[in-house]
């Protein structure tokens, strides 16, 4: 039988049952019929039989119902919290099952904590963590955004930060368990609604952003301490950061890449701080014509804002960042390259 005809919300529970079933495939099925008595699970089998395809829509419903059901069965008969995650991973995927097991798991309120404590004023999160582990710091900062973060990273102590800075970079991702963890460290006094649970991570490109924000005598001096510690790292968090005058680093084909993204006015108001050596480079990988036209409008610009240009340099730098994100440059030298 096919359900095209059916309305969901008028089967019997056993049908839905069965349908759902069918769905999380026979581990997970098998899983769920043990809770059941032999007269249950009769029911629910022959109503199985019947369905020779299961369309989307009904999937979808069936998902959206039955992954609510197994989530409040955390403490009940099912089997608990590890059973209902175990279901819904089979079912939604790992990431979905654990999103809904921590809104109502007991890590819930745990991941509300980093969610209240990242909500705080950075001089506020600082006092909060300045006596923790460097990892724990570290975890914390992969949860804020750029800016946040480097105001908490720049109350920190010079030698706590390279190794915040190091720990940072490393983290891959964060499971619930850590999550908990830590919040117990940081917040026993945190106790309000649960909101949805949120997974972040640190990593290369978190370092990078975080050290954007700061100021770049700090940046530069940190990725220096760094390489002594950990090269690769360095090395790693180095083709990740990029200014302005880092064009000059592109191939010239990916350069002409980057240049077609980008609006002239935009382009000539961040050409406004650039190396004389930088403009040449972006004369010459553009028309004639539209080289002249770019040293005109540079030169009827006049006097503008430091903030502007930054800005502008920044609008181009995130074109950059997107492109090498796309695959469609690459921010190694000819040198770095291999033939």
């Amino acid at each position: 039988m096919a359900l095209n005809d059916l309305d969901y919300g008028k089967l019997s529970r056993h049908q839905k049952l069965a349908i759902f079933l069918i769905i999380i495939g026979p581990e997970a099925a098998a899983e769920v019929l043990r809770q059941f008595d032999d007269a249950e699970i009769e029911l629910v089998c022959r109503e199985m039989s019947t369905y020779s395809i299961i369309p989307t829509e009904v999937q979808r419903l069936s998902l959206e119902e039955f992954s609510g059901l197994i989530a409040k069965s955390v403490s009940s008969a099912l089997g608990g919290l590890a059973y209902a995650q175990r279901t819904l991973e089979i079912a939604k995927g790992d990431y979905k099952a654990s999103s809904i097991i921590g809104r109502v798991g007991p890590t819930g309120t745990s991941v509300e904590v980093i969610q209240e404590i990242s909500e705080m004023e950075g001089r506020q999160i600082f006092n909060l963590v300045k006596h923790e582990q460097p990892q724990t710091i570290s975890f914390l900062l992969s949860y804020l955004d750029s800016a946040k973060a480097a105001e908490v990273f720049a109350l920190l102590g010079p030698d706590l930060r390279e190794e915040v800075i190091e720990r940072l970079g490393t983290i891959e991702s964060t499971s619930l368990d850590l999550v908990s963890k830590i919040a117990r460290s940081l917040g026993k006094h945190y106790d309000s609604k649960v909101r949805p649970a949120f997974h972040r991570s640190g990593g290369v490109r978190s370092v990078a952003d975080l050290l954007n924000e700061l100021d770049k005598e700090m940046s530069k001096n940190l990725l220096a301490r760094l390489e002594e510690r950990n090269a690769g790292l360095s090395a790693a968090i180095r083709k990740k950061l990029f200014s302005f005058e880092d064009l000059l680093r592109l191939q010239p084909a990916d350069l002409q890449r980057v240049l077609r993204e980008v609006d002239s006015s935009n382009l000539a108001t961040a050409m406004k701080s650039a190396s004389e050596t930088l403009r040449e480079k972006i004369y010459g990988s553009i028309s004639k014509r539209a080289a002249e036209s770019l040293k005109e409008e540079l030169e009827m610009l006049g006097p503008v804002r430091l903030k502007d240009v930054e800005t502008a340099q920044d609008a181009i730098i995130q074109v950059v960042r997107r492109l090498e994100e796309e695959g469609q440059i690459t921010l190694e030298t000819e040198e770095q390259t291999v033939a």
